[in-house]
């Protein structure tokens, strides 16, 4: 499974604190740490509180390249960011993330293109995020059809049908289990599906243990990618466990140890 991790954001009060006062180590030590507990990729995100989030997340990228050549996802809505940075990081990276609707997916598709680049492609437009399993399905198929058109390589696009705290919107966590096994029917080979799983458990009690129980039924529906966080050793355990049981690995008595070291797509 392709893990994300989640931990170099400014919505969290260290990362935010360490932007603001340029204090590499705390973000270098937090990706090199989520590297190590099994991440694939690093999601890198300046947080709402930035006055000037270009030079945030350039010195961000600048800041992790200094120690690991992990693949990142540059997470924001700012198209002039996104079009700046994207093209100066070596190594993997993924845009994270685009719309559906059309002349934004173009643009994204372009820049990933361009520049080998990933793309993360939400189920949502103009009118917002579908409420219904259909709508869901009809605009991940629009950033597919977008996406082959581009040229862009299904093994590089990833699928987001959005999930949403399920305190407040108590059917969305299952129209998205529903959505992922059509959305994989739509190309040949498959895009990657993925989610952002702390959305799910936003202001909730037992955060952890739904966090953890929704993920594997999501594996279990065909989810490959999810952006997490990968310093929750049970969350990842989950992962583990959840792709033995289904036959993607093969098991042993040190399953659990083998499994996050290789966190990488299928």
């Amino acid at each position: 499974m392709y893990i994300i991790g989640e931990r170099i954001n400014g919505m969290f009060v260290n990362v935010k604190e360490a932007i603001r006062n340029r204090e590499a180590k705390v973000i270098q030590d937090l990706a090199l740490a989520q590297m190590a507990a099994g991440a694939s990729a690093l999601d890198v995100n300046v947080g709402p509180a930035v006055s000037d989030a270009k030079g945030a997340m350039i010195w961000l990228v600048e800041t992790i390249r200094q120690v690991t050549d992990a693949p990142l996802s540059i997470d924001t809505a700012k198209w002039d960011v996104m079009s700046t940075v994207i093209p100066m990081i070596t190594g993997e990276k993924i845009i994270n993330s685009s719309k559906a609707d059309p002349e934004i997916a173009g643009r994204c598709v372009k820049l990933a293109v361009e520049h080998g680049a990933g793309m993360i492609g939400l189920t949502i437009d103009a009118n917002g995020v579908p409420g219904n399993v259909d709508g869901r399905v009809a605009l991940g198929a629009q950033i597919i059809t977008i996406a082959m058109e581009g040229g862009l390589d299904m093994n590089k696009l990833f699928v987001d049908p959005i999930i949403l705290p399920v305190n407040v919107a108590p059917t969305i966590p299952n129209q998205c289990i529903q959505s992922m096994s059509q959305l994989r029917m739509f190309a040949d080979p498959p895009p990657h599906l993925v989610i952002g799983l702390s959305n799910l458990s936003q202001k909730c009690s037992n955060r952890q243990l739904i966090n953890r129980t929704y993920l594997a039924m999501a594996i279990a529906h065909g989810l490959d990618a999810a952006i997490l966080d990968p310093l929750d050793r049970e969350l990842m355990e989950v992962v583990a466990t959840a792709e033995l049981l289904m036959g993607k690995s093969i098991y042993c008595d040190a399953f659990l140890e083998a499994a996050l070291n290789r966190q990488t797509p299928k």
